[in-house]
């Protein structure tokens, strides 16, 4: 289904019923990444999974946006459709987004799921600022040839930057620069993380560290399972899903 926000072409989805349950997936997804996950929750709620601006069949922001921008335009989806989530299942970028409402009591479910969660930013070693340096010179050398810059964009950057327009470049460059760890502390939800125990995208010292700064958090780690251990493991993963969703 499609919705406009905000000059927007939105696609979205909406399955199951009872009480509402937003889905707000990771960087590079669309809905059919996630129907799984959505299948199952479809047993217990009504799960609604916007296709964020820039994703999928929905449109591009018109600029680079970061989190709050994200955060703002989830808000406002869920104005239009008249939303008052009380579950929130998020991955990876979804759970950037979160976080921001989270902490700022915008969105206030009784149950959330994180799995893969960004939100750390990692601390980057003397060789990783010494690779920034080289390609921010060589950017700036290279402004006038196109080609050229755009065949050393490829070999700088990650497969995210690279896969992504130029509007959605800037703006994984915004949004994974931003840290949020200090919002951590301010959440008081109730918050499952369910975490590849492999996971080379958002490692699981990250998921750690959230436990240990939320304020009422439980880690679940699955072996053998990276960043999308939803797909990797989903017999596993939908069993912890449950024995979670179906607490009363």
């Amino acid at each position: 289904m499609f919705i406009e926000i905000n000059g927007i072409k939105v696609n979205y989805t909406e399955s199951g019923g009872g009480e509402t349950l937003l889905l707000l997936h990771g960087w590079g997804c669309n809905e059919s990444v996630y129907r799984g996950v959505t299948q199952n929750l479809a047993k217990r709620f009504r799960v609604i999974l916007p296709e964020l601006p820039g994703f999928g069949k929905s449109g591009e922001p018109s600029t680079a946006w970061g989190v709050s921008d994200y955060a703002e335009f989830v808000l406002d989806f869920c104005g239009v459709l008249g939303l008052k989530p009380n579950a929130v299942f998020a991955h990876s970028l979804g759970c950037r987004i979160a976080i921001k409402l989270l902490a700022q009591n915008r969105l206030t479910p009784s149950k959330v799921i994180f799995t893969g969660a960004a939100g750390i930013k990692p601390k980057r070693t003397a060789a990783q600022k010494l690779r920034t340096q080289v390609f921010k010179a060589k950017k700036l050398f290279l402004k006038p040839f196109p080609e050229a810059l755009e065949k050393m964009r490829k070999k700088y950057g990650s497969a995210d930057y690279r896969d992504a327009s130029p509007i959605m470049r800037s703006t994984l460059v915004k949004i994974v620069n931003e840290d949020l760890t200090e919002l951590l502390s301010q959440i008081n939800r109730d918050i499952l993380l369910i975490w590849g125990e492999n996971d080379d995208s958002t490692p699981l010292a990250d998921g750690k560290t959230m436990e240990q700064l939320l304020q009422n958090a439980g880690l679940a780690v699955i072996k053998n399972a990276g960043h999308y251990a939803f797909l990797e493991q989903p017999e596993l993963f939908m069993k912890i899903l449950d024995s979670y969703t179906s607490q009363a």
